[in-house]
């Protein structure tokens, strides 16, 4: 199985809610889930932000979701980390 162990992404949010509110919609995701934001940018009603998620295996598809529900939309995957933990014989 191929798994996304880690994820850089450039996400645009509105100011609510914060960025403790936001990581923890995103670490709630799953259940090892380790969020990291650095604000990049503000302006009158948003905020640009780079986010790190590391775990054993994210799902990319419910992240967007989280983020999405938080009004909150990814710009771009900035990294990308993945491991193949297939046996080769």
């Amino acid at each position: 199985m191929v798994r996304v162990k880690r994820l850089v992404l450039d996400i645009l949010k509105p100011h609510q809610p914060n960025a403790i509110e936001f990581c923890q919609v995103l670490a709630s995701v799953g259940g090892d889930y380790h969020v990291t934001l650095t604000v990049i940018e503000m302006d009158e009603e948003t905020t640009t932000t780079e986010v790190v998620i590391e775990a054993n295996h994210i799902d990319f598809d419910a992240i967007c979701a989280a983020i999405t529900s938080v009004s909150g939309s990814v710009h771009s995957i900035d990294f990308v980390e993945v491991q193949n933990d297939t046996q080769q014989e």
